[in-house]
Order: structure tokens, then sequence, then C-alpha cells
């Protein structure tokens, strides 16, 4: 029966063992335990903050990121355009060019065919002259080959020029 009833001398030191423990605790066990609690409390309260804020960061980070690559492709789109345009415009100016170049090929060529003409046929009337200068030459000197045939013509030549005279006179 002393196991259900305790003897009160029992009873007292267990009441003061109690008391100085409850008093030990109570000055440096409680203390540090809810210390240990607070800082565990502030550490966790302190890392739900941090999460929050990175979950905000990374969620601003997204938005910018989202934002940057939509003005990246828009500036892809209008370098694009503008690199059309651009050669757009040098293949223009190319073919102007071209023509330009092509129709001053064509009048080159043309003054250079003019040139050519001109020379050719100036070298064909030399030719055409220094031939007709030495059949006329043959012919004169076949012609006028003996005295008579001189006596000749130089009759002939006198008698035109003296019939032309009196009709220049008159």
């Amino acid at each position: 029966m002393d196991l259900l009833m305790p003897s009160t001398g029992l009873l007292f030191w267990m009441t003061i063992v109690f008391l100085v423990v409850l008093a030990v605790l109570w000055k440096w066990g409680f203390p540090a335990i809810t210390n240990m609690v607070r800082e565990r409390k502030n550490y966790i309260d302190e890392s739900l903050r941090k999460a929050h804020e990175a979950n905000e960061k990374l969620a601003n980070i997204q938005q910018e990121g989202e934002s940057i690559l939509q003005e990246a492709r828009e500036k892809q789109a209008a370098i694009l355009k503008e690199a059309t345009e651009t050669r757009e415009a040098i293949v223009a100016k190319a073919q102007g060019q071209a023509k330009e170049e092509g129709a001053r090929l064509l009048s080159d060529a043309k003054s250079e065919i003019e040139a050519q003409k001109q020379q050719a046929i100036r070298e064909i009337r030399a030719q055409v002259a220094e031939l007709s200068v030495k059949i006329a030459e043959k012919i004169v000197r076949e012609r006028l080959s003996s005295d008579d045939k001189q006596m000749e013509l130089i009759d002939k030549l006198l008698d035109e020029v003296s019939a032309t005279e009196p009709a220049d006179n008159q």
C-alpha cells in the first residue's frame, strides 16, 4: 500500500525536491528553453520572410525577363526591318549604277564604233584616192607614151581653154 499511499515524510521530501527542481528550472531552465524557442521562432519567421522576399524578387525578375525579352524581340524586328530597307536601298542603288554604267559602256561602244567607222572610211578613201591616182597615172602614161599623143592632148586642152574664155568674157 505504500505505493498507492506514500508516507507523509516521503511526500514532504518529494515536494521539497519538486520545488527545488522547479526553482532551478524556473531560474535557469525555462528561460533557456523559452529563449531557444523564441530564437527558433524568430529564425523560422526570418526564413519565411526571406523566402517571401525571394519569391517576390523571383517574380520581379521573371517579369523583368519577360519585358527584356519583349524589348529584345522588338529591337530584333526593328533591326531586321532596317536591314531589309538598307538592303533594298543598296540593291536599288546598285541597279541604278549598273544601268548608268551599262548606258555609259553602250555610249562608249557606240562612240568607239563610230570612230572606227570614220577611220575605216578615211582609210578606204585614202586607198581609193591612191588607187585613182595610180590608175590615172597609168592611163596618162599610156596615153602620153608618144610625142604625137602628147601634142594632140596639148592642142585639145588649148582648144578647150580658148573656147571657154570668150564665153567667160561675155
